[in-house]
């Protein structure tokens, strides 16, 4: 492959960040929703901040996995723009739909075995019934999640981020609000602590899912992309039609499930070390999560220009997407790294008033700069390939390097050589660096081998 020159460089960077910026706003807007509680509900105390953090984890299992297996709507809407078949991307969007009311019906269900799941775990009894509670409530938001992301993805295929961005600061500006509400007992409403965090979240996400469908049904060119021609799902061709969406969701969904599931076990080890381990490890894993939205706006931009050369079957501008996706993510995530490492002490003291809870925060808040520039670049190469319509490659490499390689090496670090906290981010940098060097590999050889196919 020849070097791209400045203006295939400058080309691609402009369309990458004109995506990204609006979409990381978005993905962002996610994590300050869950800022936003974390501090609120730091605020309130420490122990039902722990109920909090614990429960969240099985949560964003089912959340994380489930975004994953929705990917296929924004891969194959960008790939449909690309091939100039507008009229297909509507069925798209209904297919999603159907999908992820599905997957939301499923978390719900699983969300009310709660308590069952962290006893099994095992968790402190004070801990099973403050977090199972928190996982039971939040259930009931995981539908209307779904739809709203489902739809969103679709608007990232068509170019179309805004709306997403603008309903996003919306929903933020809500949750705040409810928060101070359901939290403290303001309005004559009792005091809820945790949970009224959690019965907030549900009413936001409720909101966010009602907005969003109306917008896309009422999109000025409906017609052009066929929208109004919903789709069968099942029959009559309907499974056959919507295989390549299941099949790019799939890889995504294990792949992202694996991964999060191998994190959500890091919260775990973190509560069997403490309540206050917990709580520290939660803040800072709040920021990497915060700041690793940044990699997952990229990677979205850069999976849909990834898809849109497929499209077009230009696959030498293909890989050239890939990595300069690859060089302005892992820029700019080095870049908020400093500001971590220059304002830790700062950030944890904006977490909670617990003095010893934010003198253990700020540490794990500077060491994670590291750590965000390795998880973001390994995030971009995952998304590019999935642009390009690769399925299983990442979720392979994914379970080598999180599920073989951090997990185990998390419990070495954290318990049998007694550092803590800490040595569950040391486990996540190395696994990222690995995850990142096996994932740039296989991109690099099937663009290689795409290329030489075309000639």
């Amino acid at each position: 492959m020849t070097s791209p020159n400045w203006q295939t460089i400058r080309h691609h960077s402009g369309d990458i960040i004109r995506l990204a910026v609006p979409t990381i706003a978005s993905r962002a807007g996610f994590m300050i929703m869950m800022i936003v509680d974390t501090v609120m509900v730091g605020h309130y105390s420490a122990s039902e901040l722990a109920y909090q953090s614990i429960g969240l984890a099985p949560m964003m299992f089912i959340m994380v996995a489930s975004f994953g297996l929705l990917t296929g709507t924004m891969v194959v809407t960008a790939y449909n723009r690309g091939a100039k078949l507008h009229h297909e991307c509507g069925p798209v969007w209904w297919r999603s739909i159907y999908y992820a009311i599905i997957l939301g019906l499923i978390g719900l269900s699983l969300s009310l075995f709660g308590e069952e799941f962290l006893a099994l775990t095992g968790q402190s009894n004070e801990l099973v019934k403050g977090g199972g509670s928190i996982i039971r409530i939040l259930g009931f938001g995981v539908p209307p999640m779904f739809i709203y992301v489902a739809s969103a993805f679709f608007l990232e295929g068509l170019k179309r981020p805004l709306f997403a961005m603008y309903m996003m600061v919306a929903g933020n500006i809500v949750n705040a609000g409810l928060n101070w509400v359901l939290i403290f007992g303001h309005f004559g409403m009792p005091e809820m602590g945790a949970e009224g965090s959690a019965w907030a979240t549900v009413g936001v996400r409720t909101f966010l899912a009602t907005c969003i469908i109306i917008y896309v049904w009422n999109l000025p060119d409906r017609l052009e992309l066929g929208i109004p021609n919903r789709p069968k799902f099942l029959f009559n061709s309907g499974w056959q039609a919507w295989r390549q969406q299941r099949k790019i969701g799939y890889g995504a969904g294990v792949s992202n499930g694996l991964e999060s599931a191998a994190f959500s076990s890091m919260s775990l080890m973190a509560g069997v070390l403490g309540v206050l381990s917990l709580a520290s490890y939660s803040i800072a894993f709040n920021m990497l999560a915060l700041v690793y939205m940044i990699a997952l706006g990229f990677g979205s931009a850069t999976a849909v220009c990834v898809g849109n050369a497929h499209g077009r079957k230009d696959f030498r501008d293909m890989a050239y997407a890939g990595w300069i996706g690859l060089g302005l993510t892992m820029l700019t995530m080095a870049v908020f790294g400093m500001g971590l490492q220059i304002f830790n002490a700062q950030i944890a003291a904006g977490f909670t008033g617990d003095a010893e809870l934010a003198k253990l925060a700020a540490p794990l808040i500077a060491f994670i700069a590291i750590v965000a520039v390795a998880d973001g670049g390994q995030s971009i190469m995952a998304h590019a390939l999935r642009g390009r319509g690769e399925t299983w490659s990442p979720a392979a490499m994914h379970v080598v390097s999180y599920l073989f390689i951090m997990i185990p090496l998390a419990w070495y670090l954290a318990h049998s050589i007694n550092r803590g906290a800490r040595g569950l981010f040391e486990s996540i940098l190395i696994a990222s660096l690995v995850s990142l060097t096996l994932l740039s590999f296989q991109f690099w050889r099937l663009s290689r081998r795409d290329q030489q196919r075309a000639l």
